[in-house]
């Protein structure tokens, strides 16, 4: 008898056929003599339109009450599948975040996982049940609801699989599995067999939307191997896990585009050490990602930085900004417009020169203009106008050869 942990998305679960398509696949693997945790998220456009409704009554909503708001669109769906697993005589029950133990930080909003317990998850198993567990949710120490961020359903499958050493765990989306850029926009895009950790993180923090990149950065520290596949078909996925010698052979696995950035240009910064380090921590303190940077060289005492945070963040981090100098300034001291990210990944990169340039040159032939650079060992980003984002992806796909 094996554990498997199976995470159903927001288009997985969008409506009442598609909740009974979930019950019956979950009653295959729990009849072909397995135990089944389903993690699920909220219907497909719940979570948007609860958003919505609060900003419309307060544009700034509190983030405790918005988290209380915000868990109501899983809890509908634990219920809503038990309940469909009960009508083709499967025993089943539903578990909100807390009440499987999931500990987090105070964050609301934004919680980080500190410890799961596993409630009576273990004993719900053993009783021959199916336990279905609402994503995206947990609990502060002193007892308040919480939420994980936006694909925090992802981070709950795979943190209850490490929690009770599941045999296996699948996240079952409405894709395939992996592909070699968004088959959305790249219509040859390849599906992948498999892919590593670290390709997986890049890309998922690159802007490829197949999964949460805590996730997929939680999974790496525990060793949970999971497998991304389709929940409408039953096709072999995409399996994640340890990166394999045989994966450097492929200098570029795949192509990911970002449209949810902001570049920040901060100007007249005093040119004096410890400047960065203020700036760059106060934005740190404020639970705000700053992901590409670049400082110019400093004139006559002043200098200006330039960084990309997601679109969301970009009035706390204008905040932030002018608060942490707000009397050294003259000038503009803040400036923003939204840009997109292009990014190629691959682990062969640590072993093939000529990644940048090649990259360089499919943009400079397609007359694309680059206004930021930023890499990792395994990665080159660069931030672009949004008018030629698709197009670049396409570009870019193309050059490093990875159609169908």
């Amino acid at each position: 008898m094996a554990l498997i942990v199976q995470k159903y998305g927001g288009t997985s679960v969008g409506d009442v056929d598609r909740i009974k398509n979930v019950a019956r696949r979950v009653k295959e693997t729990r009849d072909a003599g397995n135990q089944v945790i389903v993690v699920v998220s909220a219907r497909s456009g719940v979570t948007n339109d609860l958003i919505a409704r609060a900003k419309a009554l307060n544009p700034t909503p509190d983030e405790r009450e918005m988290d209380m708001l915000l868990t109501v669109g899983e809890q509908e769906t634990i219920a809503l599948t038990a309940m469909a697993l009960h009508a083709l005589d499967v025993p089943a029950v539903s578990r909100t975040g807390a009440q499987a133990g999931i500990l987090t930080d105070p964050a609301h909003t934004r919680a980080r996982i500190t410890s799961i317990s596993g409630g009576d998850i273990q004993a719900q198993l053993d009783a021959d049940k199916v336990v279905i567990l609402a994503g995206f949710q947990g609990h502060s120490a002193d007892g308040q609801i919480t939420t994980l961020g936006r694909g925090g359903s992802d981070l709950s499958a795979i943190a209850i699989a490490a929690a009770l050493n599941a045999d296996l765990c699948q996240i079952y989306t409405d894709v395939d599995g992996v592909y070699t850029a968004d088959p959305r926009l790249v219509p040859d895009a390849t599906k992948l067999d498999e892919i590593s950790y670290e390709e997986m993180l890049e890309l998922a923090s690159s802007g490829s939307k197949v999964m949460q990149n805590r996730a997929v950065e939680f999974a790496q520290k525990f060793n949970v191997i999971f497998e991304v596949r389709s929940s409408f078909n039953n096709n072999p996925g995409t399996i994640v896990k340890e990166e394999a010698a045989s994966m450097e052979d492929v200098v570029v696995s795949g192509v990911a585009l970002d449209k949810n950035q902001a570049k920040i240009v901060a100007s007249d910064l005093p040119d004096r050490p410890g400047t960065a380090a203020k700036l760059f921590k106060a934005l740190a303190d404020a639970d705000i990602s700053v992901d590409m940077i670049v400082q110019n060289i400093g004139r006559e005492g002043k200098a200006n930085m330039t960084f990309t945070v997601p679109r969301e963040d970009i009035h706390r981090a204008e905040k932030v900004v002018k608060e942490s100098f707000p009397d050294e300034a003259s000038g503009k001291l803040f400036e923003a417009n939204d840009i997109a990210k292009v990014s190629v990944v691959g682990v062969g990169m640590r072993s093939h020169s000529g990644v940048a340039a090649q990259l360089f040159d499919a943009l400079a032939g397609a007359s694309i203009n680059i206004q930021l650079v930023s890499t990792s060992e395994i990665k080159i980003s660069v931030g672009i106008d949004p008018k030629d984002a698709e197009g670049a992806t396409r570009v870019v796909h193309a050059a490093f050869g990875l159609g169908q």
